[in-house]
């Protein structure tokens, strides 16, 4: 649990994102609410997932994150910008600063935080309609 309490196993850290809640196994615990369980972060050096309960808990909101491995649309931005961005999939588009902190990677700092940013998977960044490119989240903060 995001406290350090042991309450289960897992299949493989791999197989599992920031905010997934179906298939951790870990509901009908009397000693918790039957409020259910997210996963809120990833410890890969110990093998360990870190799930906490209520959809909407702290640790599943981030301000910031680092993208990497970046691809843009028409040409590659020499200076920081405003946007929106996507995170997830059907997300709504979210307002952020774009701050270039090397030709390869940028730091992306949103306006409101963000739900269950993960590490691994796609942001996408667009002006209006407009895709302007994207990244590799590498981590969120």
């Amino acid at each position: 649990t995001d406290s350090g309490e042991h309450i289960g196993t897992h299949d493989g850290i791999a197989f599992y994102t920031i905010g997934q809640r179906k298939g951790l196994r870990i509901g009908g615990n009397a000693a918790f609410s039957s409020t259910p369980w997210y996963v809120v972060d990833k410890n890969v050096e110990d093998n360990a997932l870190i799930v906490a309960q209520g959809h909407d808990h702290p640790r599943l909101h981030k301000r910031s994150l680092s993208a990497t491995q970046l691809h843009w649309i028409r040409k590659t931005p020499e200076q920081d910008f405003k946007c929106t961005a996507k995170v997830r999939y059907r997300q709504k588009d979210v307002e952020c600063t774009i701050k270039l902190s090397s030709p390869n990677q940028v730091i992306a700092e949103f306006s409101n935080s963000v739900r269950a940013i993960t590490p691994g998977q796609s942001v996408v960044f667009y002006d209006g309609e407009e895709c302007l490119g994207g990244g590799i989240i590498e981590h969120a903060a």
